[in-house]
């Protein structure tokens, strides 16, 4: 119903791979609990756990409106 975080302990690289590929959560935490992060990993949830993610990068993208502006010289005119 909720998937934020997963936490595996393993050393077994074909765990980690599987626990990655297999759970359906926002991020896989392998050798520690699944609350550990640092400010600039994107950290959000899939499923019911909300929508989107957070962390200084993504933030900034949240709060930017990319726009276009396009501007073409007529022919003839000189500049």
């Amino acid at each position: 119903m909720f998937g934020l975080q997963a936490g595996v302990f393993t050393r077994d690289l074909y765990r980690m791979n599987l626990a990655f590929d297999e759970l359906e959560v926002g991020g896989v935490i392998i050798g520690d609990v699944p609350s550990w992060r640092v400010d600039n990993m994107p950290y959000g949830g899939v499923k019911e756990s909300g929508l989107g993610r957070e962390g200084v990068r993504l933030a900034m993208e949240d709060m930017t409106e990319l726009r276009l502006l396009v501007v073409r010289t007529p022919a003839g005119l000189k500049v």
